[in-house]
């Protein structure tokens, strides 16, 4: 149909049948077919035809009108979506842990706020594995041992784990002589990060236990072992200036989280990501794993 419309206005344009054909590289009786067909189609004539000019009727005239709006219309939008294909533009949906985005991500978003104006950035930040698809997520950021297979995947960095414990939780308790002694603390952790699964200098240990507090927050367990509840298992880079201050404490300092651990930044595969989302990873594979390294060397 919208070739009828531009054809339409190619006649008007060209004031005469052959004009318009000779533009359009076609013969005059195939441009009288297809505007007696237009004519067909809407049950009124658009146009009188003579042997020296051709009129619009008043129908003509207002359909005409209407013609150039609706392909004004049609190339604007066909520019918008050129220009989302080809520019970091329109929304992004972006997802990271709590704790992660809070001290990895969004400090250093302003410069690419900036430089992106046209990004409308939406960050939900949440501690649970987000379906990716289901919930309309263009990119996420996880710390996991495994990433799904089917997921578009790029390494941002390693997360060293240790355990941890206040000092006054320590002069309460004692410091777990052993591994095994660790059933007997009070651990904490958010819902589904127990069991741990440390290495160690026997190898690989598992320590199964309840949390002291059931919490679906990592940023709550770290308060609760900067408080003094019991004995946590956390990234380096979340409590690597509370351990530099003394406000934590190593407990067991030859064990640490499974090294298999990573930090990954993920996306549903396609075959032409879009621009905002390819400008989004470069900034979590630059700056955000710069803060990472930082952090946890300081």
């Amino acid at each position: 149909m919208d070739r009828d419309y531009a054809l339409y206005a190619r006649i008007v344009a060209a004031g005469s049948l052959s004009g318009a054909g000779r533009a359009l590289g076609v013969s005059p009786s195939w441009v009288s077919k297809r505007l007696s067909d237009l004519e067909q189609r809407l049950g009124s004539q658009l146009i009188t035809r003579s042997t020296r000019r051709l009129a619009l009727t008043a129908a003509g005239v207002r359909f005409h009108a209407d013609v150039l709006a609706i392909l004004a219309a049609a190339a604007a939008a066909e520019a918008r979506v050129k220009q989302m294909d080809n520019v970091p533009s329109g929304p992004l949906r972006i997802t990271a842990p709590t704790s992660f985005g809070r001290l990895h991500i969004a400090p250093y978003l302003k410069p690419f706020l900036d430089l992106y104006p046209a990004i409308q950035l939406s960050m939900d930040l949440s501690d649970r594995f987000v379906d990716l698809a289901g919930e309309g997520i263009d990119i996420a950021v996880r710390i996991t041992a495994a990433v799904d297979p089917r997921l578009a995947v790029d390494r941002l960095g390693d997360s060293p784990r240790v355990l941890c414990a206040a000092p006054a939780y320590l002069v309460d308790h004692g410091a777990p002589p052993s591994l095994d002694s660790l059933g007997s603390h009070r651990l904490l952790a958010a819902n589904g990060q127990l069991p741990w699964r440390l290495s160690g200098p026997d190898g690989e240990a598992v320590v199964t236990a309840p949390s002291a507090v059931e919490t679906n927050s990592s940023e709550v367990v770290r308060e609760l072992a900067l408080a003094g509840v019991g004995i946590a298992l956390r990234s380096l880079w979340d409590v690597q200036a509370d351990l530099a201050s003394n406000r934590l404490i190593r407990v067991l300092p030859d064990y640490e989280g499974s090294s298999e651990v990573g930090i990954y930044a993920v996306h549903l595969r396609t075959t032409r990501p879009r621009p905002a989302l390819l400008a989004f990873r470069d900034f979590l594979t630059d700056v955000v794993a710069r803060s990472i390294r930082r952090n946890i060397v300081e």
